[in-house]
């Protein structure tokens, strides 16, 4: 099994989460962070919001995974990276 889910309280938007787990034992802190990705504008079309979100997604740094796509709104979208150290 690699996921384990845990509920945790809401989180504003583009604040950190650190969380430590033992495994086996050993120690280990999972990182997460959520972005809030802003559509340039309010009339964008459903498929150049796909583009965009792709775009963004290729960009992000490289350390960071995505893990959750949340609902998308008229003018954003969360999302979730997950990062492990």
């Amino acid at each position: 099994m690699r996921e384990v889910v845990i509920l945790i309280p809401d989180v504003d938007i583009e604040q950190n989460i650190e969380i430590d787990v033992r495994i086996n034992g050993r120690k280990k802190t999972i990182q997460y962070r959520v972005e809030l990705l802003n559509w340039e504008g309010n009339d964008v079309p459903p498929k150049d919001k796909v583009n965009v979100l792709k775009h963004w997604i290729a960009d992000y740094d490289k350390k960071w995974e995505l893990v959750e796509i949340g609902a998308p709104g008229d003018e954003n979208i969360p999302l979730m990276f997950r990062k492990e150290s």
